[in-house]
C-alpha cells in the first residue's frame, strides 16, 4: 500500500465515535464524555484534509491517543506516529489499538522499533559455526538466544525477558545496519528486519519513536542517493507523541559521534566476518593495529573528570597529537583498501563501508569548521554520578566497559533549521503533541526551537480538576538552593511533609550528587521504605514502588517523565528546585551563546522556558486519573522570590497554592 492509497474499509464519523451515546460511551470502559478529546480529534482531522500542521497541548486526562488515532485511521494514508519512549510504544501497540479493535475490528498496524532491537539471524549462526564468547555467562546467555530463535515470529529481544539489558553478548547478534549485508545476505528471506518492513507495507499505522523517526531521518539524507537507505516506508502523514522531546532527539541524530567503543566493535566485528575468509591474511594484524592505535588517541584527549566538556582546544590537540590522530585515520584507511581487496567475501562490503564512516566521522570531529555544532568530550566512569540508570555499572562487564567509555562528539547547536528543511517542509502533515508544550499559554518557544512556522494550534484544557485535585504547597522561608543551608532546610521539610502523606511519594531531584545527599540524611530518620534511583532497573523500581505500602522513590531525569503510578501509592510529588539546565554543559553554553549573538535573552528564551516544560512534566506525575488526589512541593524559594518564577506559576495547571504547612495537613484529613 502506498503513502496515498486509500483505505476500502468504512469508520465511524468523529462524532459516531465520541460523542455521548457513540460507540466509546458503549465502550466496557468507564466513559464520560470529554469535550476536548473531540475537539482535539475534529482538529486533528481537518489538519489532515488540509494539509496543514497543527500542535496541540492537551492536558493529562485529555484521552489525545484516541484523539488522533481514530482521525489518523480514517485518512486512507499511511501514518507514522512516533512517541518520546518504548514504553509509549508499548502502551499504544499493546493496550489503545487492540481497545480500538474491539470497537472497530481488524485494523492493519505495525511495531517497529531501532535495527538494534532485533536479532540478526546471519550473525548468530556465524557466531555459532566461529564462537567468540567471553566467560560462562555468554556461553549460557548464547544458548537462551539460540533456542528462543527458534520460536520468535519477531526477533524482537524485548520477548528475552532473560537476557540482561546490559548483555554483551547481544551486542554481537543485533541487526543494526553497520553490519548488515542487506539483499545480499544468505538469511535475507527470513530476516526479521526485512519482515518487519513487509508488514509496515501492508499497515495503515506505523507505531515508532522519536529515535528511530530521525535515525531513519538522518540515514535518508546521508543517503540521498540510495532510496533504500532508510527503514521506514513513506508516508502521508506524522504524529509525534511527546513533542516536547524532539529536539534533545534531533539533536542527537542530526550530529556525529565517536566512541573507543566503536572503534572496538569494529576490530571485534573485522575479526569474527572476515578471519578465515580467503584473502584474509592480513586482516588480525590490521584489527590489532587499529585497536591499539584508537586507544593512544583516545588516551591522549584532553583529561577531564566524568561528565560533558566542551571540546573547544581542538587546534591545541592537533598541534600536540597530530601525529596519533593521523596514525588512527592512516590504520582506517588501510584496514578500508584491504576490505576493498576481498571482493570475494559478501561481509566485507558493509564492513568497508562502516570503516569509511567511521573515519569520516573522526575526520568531522577533528577538522570540520561547522558553525552550527559544538564539539565536546564525555567520558563515563566506574564512579560516574550520572544520572541515567543505563548507565549504573552494576556487573564486572559493565564496571569494565564504563571504566574506558570516551565520547567525542559534535552537536548542532540549532536543529530549527533541519527540521523544517527535512522534516516540516516534506512531510504533508505532521501533529505535534503533548500535555507539555505550552509556556504561559503559548507555542512561541517550541515552535522557535523546531523550526515549526505556520502551524494550527490548540490548548486542550485538562480533563482533571486540579483546583479540587491538588494542592501545590511551596514552603516559606526555604534558602536559596544554592546556598549552603539548603540540604539541611531541605531535608526537614521533605521529612515534616513525607510524615504527613505517610510516605507514597516521588521525591525529584535535578542531580544525582544533591539526591543522594538527601537520600543520606533522610534514611535513618524515615520509617517508610526508600527506593533510591540507580540501584535497579527504573521498571523494577516502580513496580516495587507500587507494591509497597507507603514507600518513597527518590529519582533523577529519567523519573520526570513517561512514568504513570495511578491512585493512592502516589500521593505527593516533591522537587528540589526549578530544573534549570545545567549552564556549563557545552550544548547548553553553545546555545545560550548563540541566543546572545543573535541579540536575544538566553536565560529568558532558553533556560526558563524549557525549565518550565521540564517542571510541568515533573509534576505531571502526580495527578493520572479523576480519582487521583495528592500534593505537590517545591522546595526553591526563587519560584516566589524572583520575577521570573511568576512565568513558573502562570505555565502550571490551575492548582491551589499554599505556603502554610496546616493547608497539607488539612488536604490529608479530608
Amino acid at each position: 500500500m502506498s503513502s496515498s492509497t486509500p483505505s476500502t474499509r468504512t469508520l465511524p464519523t468523529l462524532h459516531e465515535f465520541f460523542a455521548p451515546g457513540g460507540i466509546l460511551a458503549r465502550s466496557p470502559l468507564p466513559y464520560e464524555y470529554r469535550p476536548g478529546q473531540y475537539e482535539m480529534a475534529k482538529a486533528v482531522e481537518h489538519a489532515f484534509a488540509e494539509r496543514r500542521h497543527l500542535i496541540v497541548e492537551a492536558g493529562t486526562g485529555t484521552g489525545k491517543t484516541l484523539a488522533y488515532l481514530l482521525p489518523a485511521l480514517r485518512t486512507g494514508q499511511r501514518v507514522i506516529v512516533s512517541t518520546g519512549t518504548k514504553a509509549l510504544q508499548d502502551q499504544l501497540f499493546f493496550r489503545d489499538i487492540p481497545f480500538l479493535e474491539t470497537l472497530l475490528g481488524e485494523l492493519r498496524v505495525c511495531y517497529m522499533k531501532g535495527r538494534a532491537n532485533y536479532l540478526c539471524r546471519h550473525k548468530l549462526y556465524a557466531l555459532r559455526d566461529q564462537p567468540i564468547l567471553s566467560g560462562l555467562d555468554e556461553i549460557d546467555e548464547y544458548r537462551q538466544v539460540a533456542e528462543w530463535e527458534r520460536i520468535t515470529e519477531t526477533g524482537d529481544r524485548a520477548e528475552l525477558s532473560g537476557l540482561p539489558e546490559s548483555s554483551a553478548l547481544w551486542q554481537k547478534l543485533d541487526a543494526r545496519s553497520e553490519a548488515c549485508l542487506g539483499s545480499n545476505c544468505p538469511d535475507y528471506r527470513c530476516c526479521f528486519i526485512t519482515e518487519m518492513r513487509r508488514r509496515a507495507l501492508e499497515s495503515d499505522i506505523i507505531i515508532v519513536n522519536h529515535h528511530l523517526f530521525f535515525a531513519d531521518t538522518a540515514v535518508r539524507e546521508m543517503a540521498a542517493s540510495a532510496p533504500d537507505a532508510g527503514i521506514l516506508p513513506e508516508s502521508g502523514a506524522v504524529i509525534f507523541d511527546e513533542a516536547h522531546e524532539l529536539e534533545e532527539v534531533a539533536s542527537q541524530y542530526f550530529g556525529r559521534s565517536i566512541s573507543n567503543i566503536r572503534f572496538e566493535d569494529l576490530a571485534r566485528d573485522t575479526d569474527v566476518l572476515l578471519c578465515g575468509k580467503q584473502g584474509s591474511a592480513n586482516i588480525p594484524a590490521l584489527a590489532q593495529q587499529l585497536r591499539e592505535r584508537a586507544r593512544l588517541f583516545f588516551a591522549a584527549l584532553p583529561h577531564s573528570a566524568d561528565g560533558r566538556h566542551p571540546f573547544s582546544s581542538r587546534e591545541e590537540f592537533l598541534e600536540s597529537s597530530g601525529d596519533i590522530y593521523l596514525g588512527v585515520c592512516a590504520a582506517l584507511k588501510v584496514l578500508e583498501a584491504e576490505m576493498d581487496r576481498l571482493t570475494e567475501v559478501e561481509e566485507s562490503s558493509s564492513l568497508k563501508n562502516r570503516t569509511a564512516l567511521l573515519r569520516a566521522d573522526l575526520e568531522f570531529m577533528l577538522e570540520s569548521n561547522a558553525s552550527n555544532m559544538v564539539f565536546w568530550l564525555e567520558r563515563r566512569g566506574a564512579g560516574s554520578a550520572s544520572d541515567r540508570p543505563a548507565r549504573t555499572a552494576t556487573t564486572p562487564v559493565q564496571k569494565a566497559a564504563a571504566r574506558s567509555v570516551t565520547f567525542l562528539q559534535a552537536t548542532p547547536i540549532d536543529v530549527s533549521e533541519i527540521l523544517r528543511e527535512l522534516v516540516f517542509d516534506r512531510i504533508p502533515t505532521a501533529v505535534l503533541t503533548s500535555a507539555t508544550l505550552t509556556v504561559q499559554g503559548g507555542f512561541e518557544h517550541l515552535c522557535r526551537r523546531l523550526g515549526l512556522a505556520e502551524a494550527r494550534e490548540l490548548v486542550v484544557p485538562s480533563h482533571f480538576q486540579y483546583e479540587r485535585q491538588a494542592l501545590l504547597y511551596l514552603p516559606p522561608q526555604m534558602p536559596d538552593p544554592r546556598a549552603a543551608d539548603f540540604l539541611e532546610s531541605a531535608a526537614l521539610t521533605i521529612e515534616r511533609v513525607l510524615r504527613i502523606t505517610r510516605g507514597r511519594a516521588f521525591c525529584l531531584f535535578t542531580s544525582y550528587a544533591q539526591m543522594r545527599a538527601l537520600y543520606e540524611r533522610l534514611l535513618p530518620v524515615l520509617d517508610f521504605p526508600i527506593l533510591l534511583h540507580g540501584t535497579a532497573p527504573r521498571k523494577a523500581l516502580l513496580e516495587e514502588f507500587r507494591a509497597t505500602p507507603n514507600s518513597v522513590l527518590f529519582g533523577t531525569s529519567s523519573f520526570w517523565q513517561g512514568v504513570d503510578v495511578q491512585g493512592e501509592a502516589l500521593s505527593c510529588v516533591i522537587i528540589d528546585r526549578l530544573p534549570f539546565a545545567v549552564p556549563s554543559d557545552p550544548v547548553v553554553q553553545a546555545r545560550m551563546r548563540a541566543i546572545e549573538e543573535s541579540g536575544g535573552r538566553p536565560f529568558f528564551d532558553y533556560q526558563v522556558p524549557e525549565a518550565v516544560l521540564t517542571l510541568k512534566q515533573g509534576f505531571g506525575r502526580l495527578i493520572r486519573s479523576l480519582a487521583d488526589r495528592g500534593v505537590l512541593v517545591l522546595l526553591d524559594p526563587r519560584v516566589r522570590t524572583q520575577r521570573y518564577g511568576q512565568i513558573f506559576l502562570q505555565s502550571l495547571p490551575p492548582y491551589r497554592i499554599t505556603q502554610t504547612i496546616t493547608d497539607v495537613e488539612s488536604f490529608f484529613a479530608t
